[in-house]
């Protein structure tokens, strides 16, 4: 799937899932999720506005790391399409997005 980085002003504030995502990805008994960000490997909780409109994964080591990948480091952030793959139950790797019919990797 892919998803988007959260910005506000020049900081990162999460990951934009969405909510057609939500739905198929995520079933609502699930209170956190885990994601591999490259080596990293961090739980991250999902409170119940995750199902109510507001599909974000916020946590301040996933900031951090979707900061870190800002190769221009602009002080007005915007949001960078990121792959979200399934890797197990209620496991994901974060990377980068790639766009189809041969278009370059999406920065």
């Amino acid at each position: 799937m892919v998803v988007t980085s959260q910005c506000h002003g020049h900081k990162v504030t999460g990951l934009l899932v969405g909510e057609s995502n939500v739905l198929r990805y995520f079933p609502k008994d699930i209170t956190e999720i885990e994601l591999q960000l490259d080596h990293l490997r961090i739980e991250c909780g999902l409170g119940p506005h995750f199902w109510k409109g507001k599909p974000v994964i916020s946590d301040p080591r996933l900031c951090l790391w979707l900061e870190s990948k800002d190769r221009e480091g602009s002080a007005r952030r915007a949001p960078v399409p990121l792959a979200m793959i399934p890797s197990g139950a209620n496991s994901f790797i974060v990377g980068p997005a790639h766009l189809d019919n041969g278009q370059k990797e999406a920065h």
